[in-house]
């Protein structure tokens, strides 16, 4: 009990007031830690710590004139339009910040017109993280405005907002006229087909966006056409394009598989959640056969059968540029593990290989399991849930045996796999001298207890033998 507390028998009367006292008290001395904090480091991240705006309002003035932080991160602080009031006559004389996160912040339209008018002549940040800050087109209106007379910003973050059509017109009118933006994240809005029209019309007088990503904004194949038309006079040099979850067909792919057989510059391609299937697939191996600078291709969860898959493995043949191949949730089955194995066993530079949830069953495990024997560039495999059950586990382990240079992490969970499985990849791992394996996933299977202690004496061994951790998830 704090001393000199005098209770009274009204539930409540003196224990609130005082409860509120030392609520207030402890917030204080909290604010004054995070102040410290912002006056202390390079990188300070405030996210998810609840302030408000009032705590906004006594932090933002440890932030006027300060040399210290270059990025700070307050999202998630309960902050509304009120808060970003705080940062008026703060921003502007501080010239060292350089990244700025307010996302999961409900700023709305006002609080973002509030931050663009203090933002216009702000001359240090560089990277502004407005992510689900409950705007839509007015406060994408206002960031355009801002976007025309600041020269100095180079990322921004707009994901999950309810940005429409007019929002994106605006901002693609601000991309006309600015010549310092690189990188515009827009997932996960309501652009729509015409509102990627109007970013395509923005491209073509554009030179300096390298970044495009635009995933979950109901694009459609008309919208991307429109998109890549303009694309295709774009004078920069566009590296990653996000188009995933767009509701795009066969006919939407072959315009995206123009733009990319054209393409010296692009390096990171999604077309993960659309509708391509293989007709898309094969239009978009056509164009990976011609293009050389994309490294990393998305075409996850494309209705892509084997038929489609045989088409990418082509690719592969005289591809050494592709490093990352994401094909999961695909349905391309034992066949399609089969004609992907074929080509990978002794061609092309993949690392990165996704193969999760692809229906590949224990057949399609040996298939994959053979080409590890040979393949010597894939360091990292996923193939969660694929049925592999047993058999499949006891294929793999068989290459685990095999001095494999390359392998360093290997995904098998959610397959069904039980412990005699466990027991083959844990003799396996011992077998093996020169195991190069860090990361070893299980999650989600049936191992009992000696399955799982099976496999933890096996990474004990690993370590003994080569003092290499191996990291098991159970």
């Amino acid at each position: 009990m704090s001393v000199g507390l005098k209770w009274s028998f009204a539930p409540g009367t003196n224990l609130l007031s005082s409860f509120g006292a030392k609520i207030e008290r402890e917030s204080k001395l909290k604010l004054n830690d995070f102040a410290k904090e912002l006056r202390s480091f390079q990188s300070v991240d405030m996210s998810g710590r609840n302030f408000g705006d009032e705590g906004l309002f006594f932090l933002a003035e440890s932030l006027a004139y300060n040399q210290t932080a270059e990025e700070v991160s307050f999202a998630a602080n309960g902050i509304t339009a009120d808060g970003i009031k705080a940062f008026d006559g703060v921003l502007q004389s501080n010239i060292a910040l350089r990244s700025l996160n307010l996302s999961g912040n409900s700023i709305g339209d006002e609080g973002v017109k509030c931050l663009c008018d203090i933002l216009v002549n702000n001359s240090g940040i560089q990277k502004l993280q407005l992510s689900s800050s409950s705007f839509g087109d007015e406060g994408a209106k206002a960031i355009a405005e801002m976007l025309k007379k600041n020269s100095t910003l180079r990322i921004i973050e707009l994901n999950n907002n309810l940005i429409d059509y007019s929002g994106f017109s605006g901002l693609a009118g601000a991309i006309l006229e600015n010549k310092t933006i690189l990188s515009m994240h827009l997932n996960g809005n309501y652009g729509g087909p015409l509102g990627a029209a109007a970013l395509g019309k923005g491209l073509e007088g554009n030179k300096s966006l390298r970044e495009l990503y635009l995933q979950g904004n109901s694009i459609g194949d008309e919208g991307v056409r429109a998109l890549m038309a303009g694309l295709a006079t774009h004078k920069g040099k566009l590296t990653a394009l996000d188009l995933a979850n767009n509701s795009i067909s066969a006919k939407g792919a072959f315009h995206v598989a123009e733009y990319v057989k054209k393409s010296k510059s692009l390096l990171w391609i999604s077309l993960y959640m659309n509708d391509i299937g293989d007709e898309g697939a094969e239009r978009m191996a056509d164009a990976l056969k011609q293009n050389r600078s994309v490294t990393n291709v998305d075409l996850g969860g494309n209705d892509i059968h084997a038929k489609g898959i045989t088409e990418i493995a082509q690719v592969l043949k005289d591809n050494s540029v592709i490093t990352a191949l994401e094909i999961g949730y695909n349905p391309i089955g034992p066949d399609g593990a089969k004609a992907l194995a074929e080509v990978l066993k002794f061609h092309g530079s993949v690392k990165d290989l996704m193969l999760g949830w692809c229906q590949i069953g224990p057949s399609g495990a040996e298939y994959i399991a053979d080409m590890l024997k040979y393949n010597s560039t894939i360091s990292s495999l996923d193939l969660r849930a694929n049925g592999l059950r047993d058999e499949g586990a006891i294929c793999l382990a068989r290459s685990l045996k095999v001095v494999n240079e390359a392998l360093t992490s290997l995904n098998l969970g959610f397959n069904e796999i039980r412990d005699e499985g466990a027991f083959s990849i844990a003799q396996a791992l011992k077998a093996n001298e020169d195991v190069r394996l860090s990361s070893l996933n299980l999650m989600n299977n049936f191992l009992t207890k000696l399955g799982q202690s099976a496999i933890t004496d096996a990474s004990d061994h690993v370590y003994e033998m080569n003092e290499k951790e191996l990291n098991v998830v159970f």
